[in-house]
């Protein structure tokens, strides 16, 4: 890939904007592959009230992990108790 960073910015308070440059090849069934330069808009969220760890998909997941492995014990200890 070919790619260049050419600015980052500040949109608002809580965006940051990166550009990029770079270069897209397609090719259709039974055609040549074309080759363009296009850019690319990377929109990074900034939200002040979250922790890092919940930002990503992997924090999510993990926060997920968590509540059904709560709720299993918790319903693995009702079982025990009848």
């Amino acid at each position: 890939m070919n790619a260049q960073q050419n600015e980052t910015m500040n949109t608002e308070a809580s965006a940051t904007q990166t550009r990029v440059e770079t270069v897209e090849y397609r090719s259709s069934a039974g055609q040549p592959q074309e080759q363009r330069k296009v850019e690319v808009i990377h929109q990074h969220q900034h939200h002040p009230n979250t922790t890092t760890k919940t930002k990503t998909s992997g924090g999510i997941l993990t926060e997920a992990a968590a509540a059904v492995s709560s709720t299993l014990e918790s319903a693995k200890d009702a079982l025990s108790k009848n």
